[in-house]
């Protein structure tokens, strides 16, 4: 994807956003503030749900509801008010120029079509030209790339275009695993199904043989 592609990408992205049995409290704590959120407009749309589905949202088990679900929002859409960039501005200065890979990134997201979840792990490598990264970088690019509504393939492609446009390198694989609850629990109903997509930037994408050497670091003995 080039840099304008994914440059309005993430800025379509943007636009978006101008605990199951637990007490309102509990589901409270620990989440983030809602800035840049509107929380009364996202609790009066979650009340319009519930009585357009039949429900009473003033009963006792409902009635925190709408609040609740406004701060599950701002904090799975976390990533449309933060620029996965900033964590890329942290890369150093260093002669290694073998692979790097942090695989088995977990990480959570949002489907854009039905709203429900998936989650899965993420595996990233790079092909250093001079500069590298903290390992717990990657992890945060993944999670700022994923903490908005998405489909798998864009994420995937996203977090790849981040480390050939501002990290430089010569080389970028990514492989996303994930299960998708909206073919889970509805639609097709096929739990335990898992898409597997990748982007393979660069000399992984060009030469056989360091595309084979990475995907070799990411699975070793294991099935994809």
């Amino acid at each position: 994807m080039p840099a304008a592609d994914y440059s309005e990408s993430m800025a379509k992205q943007r636009d978006f956003g101008g605990g199951c049995g637990g007490s309102a409290a509990d589901d409270g704590a620990g989440s983030p503030p809602g800035g840049g959120v509107d929380m009364p407009r996202i609790e009066a749309a979650v009340r319009e749900i519930l009585a357009a589905v039949g429900e009473d949202p003033d009963r006792e088990g409902l009635f925190e509801t709408p609040a609740r679900v406004a701060r599950m929002y701002a904090e799975l859409f976390s990533g449309l008010r933060q620029d996965p960039r900033e964590h890329l501005r942290a890369a150093f200065t260093e002669k290694y120029d073998e692979i790097v890979l942090v695989r088995d990134i977990a990480f959570n997201s949002v489907c854009e079509h039905h709203l429900l979840p998936f989650m899965g792990r993420a595996h990233v490598g790079y092909l250093p030209d001079g500069r590298v990264l903290g390992l717990s970088k990657l992890a945060r690019i993944v999670e700022v790339v994923a903490h908005r509504p998405q489909v798998q393939e864009r994420m995937t492609e996203q977090i790849a275009d981040l480390l050939v446009e501002d990290l430089g390198a010569k080389g970028v694989a990514v492989v996303v695993e994930a299960s998708h609850t909206c073919m889970t629990i509805r639609g097709v109903r096929k739990p335990g199904s898992v898409c597997v997509t990748s982007a393979m930037k660069g000399l992984f994408r060009s030469n056989v043989s360091s595309r084979a050497e990475v995907m070799a670091l990411i699975y070793g003995n294991r099935s994809p």
